[in-house]
């Protein structure tokens, strides 16, 4: 598979995909004779991994670490499964972030579309306009 379908089958750019090379996220890929790099399952393996950690939020160096520990053997798998709880704990707390903006939007969505209906912007009963916060 050449750069460019592996770039299309996952919605990355070629810069990202030679940089994960370069530090090492994927292996090194093959080349056909004329230098273009031929992509395989394996490599295919690796690129859905480090795209689908990244896309999540895992810092880039966790990842770096994480296929380091992968290749050093199996006497790493604790490290490894502590490094993914890690990387969990960071992707749950930026959860929480989004999930307290969408609770936030949607009371202010209620109270706009209540005012759409009865010609009265009220926040009453939804806190302040800015904070949400009960009015005092």
């Amino acid at each position: 598979m050449t750069i460019k379908e592996v770039c299309s089958r996952f919605n990355v750019s070629p810069d990202t995909l030679r940089y994960y090379e370069r530090v090492e996220v994927i292996p090194e890929v093959n080349r056909t004779a004329g230098g273009i790099r031929d992509y395989n399952d394996d490599d295919i393996k690796w690129v859905e991994t480090a795209t689908c950690f990244r896309s999540a939020g895992m810092p880039i160096e966790l990842l770096i670490e994480y296929v380091r520990l992968f290749r050093e053997g199996d006497h790493t798998i604790q490290a490894r499964c502590d490094l993914l709880k890690e990387a969990r704990e960071r992707i749950l707390a930026e959860r929480k972030k989004f999930d307290d903006a969408l609770e936030k939007m949607d009371r202010k969505i209620r109270v706009y579309e209540r005012a759409v209906e009865t010609g009265k912007l009220d926040w009453d009963g939804e806190g302040c306009c800015c904070c949400n916060k009960p009015k005092e």
